[in-house]
Order: structure tokens, then sequence, then C-alpha cells
């Protein structure tokens, strides 16, 4: 299940380690089921006949799964990580979840939605790789089709020094995970300590996360250089803002 993959995909971020504590951590804070309800409501209002969606940066496919049981979608998802792709597919049933890079996917059908959400373009980290993204998203749009890319925070709104600490407990296990945050320039770097605990012992886990720091105009113009049309929602579905884009011109 491999379209479009580029030989430079070890440069890119992938979290294999921590796929499997992922869904535990954040049902903690992050409310999946209203957030698909208002991007469902903001495709119909968009896009009223749209049927098919490819849910990019899907990650474990949470977002998806409820796309299609709650709301009828026909969903597909898409992936760096083989690790999230198995645990989307597994949710998805009825869609295929496919091992790509968002910046170069080729896949054999068109879809009347494509998806980025929880700021997963920022792990493209420059401009070039966001209209290369976008360019890659309009070449999969169906006639008609809408692009939905949830950003991640612009410039001068993260401050280095942050620190983040979240835990959960499920069947077993229990996870602990803490954040730091640095700003260098138009990147800002998340380093995360986990603490894993099982009934055979504890582990620990650390990884970094690497995402691109973009300003609202500049999001546009990127939009536009991939020949689409983007309209901009600060609120968006989780106050993050969000960018609802058409074929430039129609």
């Amino acid at each position: 299940m491999l379209f479009g993959k580029v030989a430079r995909m070890a440069e890119r971020q992938t979290f294999s380690a921590s796929a499997e504590f992922y869904d535990l951590i954040y049902a903690q804070f992050k409310d999946y089921v209203a957030e698909t309800s208002r991007l469902a409501d903001s495709i119909r209002r968009a896009h009223p006949h749209a049927r098919s969606v490819l849910d990019v940066a899907c990650g474990t496919g949470e977002h998806a799964r409820l796309l299609a049981e709650i709301h009828g979608f026909e969903v597909d998802g898409l992936d760096l990580d083989p690790a999230f792709v198995q645990i989307a597919q597994g949710k998805l049933a009825r869609g295929s979840v496919f091992q790509a890079d968002m910046t170069s996917f080729s896949l054999p059908r068109r879809y009347d939605v494509i998806l980025c959400l929880f700021s997963s373009i920022g792990y493209v980290r420059t401009l070039d790789n966001v209209t290369r993204t976008l360019d890659t998203f309009r070449r999969h749009l169906a006639p008609g089709g809408i692009a939905i890319v949830e950003p991640w925070f612009p410039p001068g709104f993260l401050e280095s020094g942050r620190t983040l600490a979240s835990s959960a407990a499920a069947n077993g296990l229990s996870v602990c995970r803490m954040g730091h945050t640095q700003v260098d320039g138009r990147i800002s770097r998340i380093q995360f300590e986990y603490l894993i605990g099982r009934p055979a012992g504890i582990e620990r886990l650390s990884e970094t996360h690497e995402l691109g720091l973009f300003t609202n105009d500049e999001m546009l113009a990127c939009f536009h250089a991939a020949g689409l049309s983007a309209d901009y929602d600060p609120a968006g579905v989780s106050d993050r803002g969000l960018y609802l884009a058409r074929l430039a011109g129609r």
C-alpha cells in the first residue's frame, strides 16, 4: 500500500515507538466527537454532495473513523508512519490507509474532500514543502472538491521553555508524557519524554517533533501558488484555525 513514497523518507519524522500510546494520551483532552461533528458540518456547507474523504496525516485514524461511522462519509487515510497506518487501518474496515509522504503521494483516485488536521501541515517544516503538499492535494481533488487544512501556530505564538505534562492509564498500562518546547527561528521543536509503566516494569522513550511556523498570509500564498483559493476561519474545529480551499476560480 505504498504510493509516491520518496527516497527522502528517512529525513521525515516518524513516531512508531509512541503510536501505541497516542489514543490513550489524547483521549484525556481532545474531543474527537465534537471536532468531527463541526468538521462534518463544515464539509456539508461547503460541498453538500461530498461523499469521499482522504484524511492525510491521519495518525491513528480517529477523525477518519468518526467521519465514516457517525457521519456516513467514505473515508480513506494516509500517513507516513507504518505504525499509525496499521492502527488506522484497523479502524477503517471499509476504507484503505496508505503509507506515503504527504508532500508527494500519488493515489489511484480523487476525492471530494482532502483533510489535513491536528496541525499536521507543520511537519513539512518549510513553505516550499507546504506548497508542494497543497499541490499534491489539488491533484487528488475530484471536480468541485475541497481541501481542509488545520494549521500549526504562527511565528511569535510559542515561547521557548514552555513545558507541558499529561498522563493516562488503562488496561494495566500507565503513560506519563512531558514535553518541552524550543523555538529556533521558523522551527518549533517539542521534546517529548515518556515514562511507560507495564506489569513487567517501567520503560523510557524520547522523541522530538519539529514543526514549521508559518503566518496566515504565507499559508494563503502557498494555497494560491498551488492553484487553490482558500478562506481562513480563525476558530476552526479546535481553536487552531482552519483553511478551506477549492480549485482557484471555482
